[in-house]
């Protein structure tokens, strides 16, 4: 039964990969590392790649790449090598650790899906996007300058702020009210889903998808 089998260790020796006739694809959750940020809106996407991992017994366990400033989980699906990170830079520094494993694993931005939080949409509604601005993302601001905007996104709505009147600042890094926390289970579940789409070759197309328990 695959839900009894032991998920592969990985060592933190530097890992080669033959690319030849296999695809690699890169999975990139934004989020603020450190226990004080776990279940905030702001790290929304770390908790999807977190629920991704844990779905694929294909992904490794995740390691500690410190020398790449990411947590990285690799693995094999089908026919494409598929490398996930969380940055441990600080959101606005996201685009640091990305340009490293960039360069490290001889990727482009063409075969990479950044999944992070949307303040502009509501909770519940997750939007695909093939390129685009930062929309004032400091994450994806810092991604786009050292990639271009031309790479995927999974857009998670965390809004709308309440109060209104409330800092976007403070309000991303607020834990999720205890209605949201219940339905979090599943939307990272949609969200792996569509990570999933994009690893066996469909073409994300921007849409917006209403995801409501």
């Amino acid at each position: 039964m695959a839900w009894l089998q032991k998920r592969p260790q990985v060592s933190d020796a530097v890992q080669f990969y033959s690319f030849g006739l296999n695809k690699t694809k890169l999975i990139i959750g934004l989020g603020n590392p450190g226990k004080k940020y776990d279940g905030t809106r702001h790290n929304i996407g770390f908790e999807c790649l977190d629920t991704f991992v844990s779905q694929h017994d294909e992904m490794s366990e995740w390691i500690n790449k410190s020398d790449l400033k990411v947590m990285l989980s690799s693995g094999q699906l089908g026919d494409t090598r598929v490398i996930a990170i969380k940055p441990s830079t600080y959101m606005n520094l996201s685009g640091t650790a990305v340009d490293a494993v960039l360069h490290f694993y001889k990727l482009n931005q063409q075969n990479m899906l950044v999944v992070h939080d949307e303040l502009d949409l509501d909770f519940g509604q997750i939007r695909t996007r093939n390129e685009g601005t930062s929309a004032g993302h400091n994450g994806l601001k810092s991604i786009i300058e050292v990639c271009g905007e031309s790479f995927d996104r999974v857009r998670i709505g965390i809004g709308p702020k309440k109060p209104a009147r409330i800092d976007s600042a403070d309000f991303v890094l607020q834990k999720f009210s205890d209605t949201e926390q219940g339905q979090l289970s599943n939307l990272t579940k949609e969200v792996s889903a569509i990570i999933s789409e994009f690893i066996y070759g469909e073409t994300l197309l921007a849409e917006t998808r209403s995801f409501l328990v």
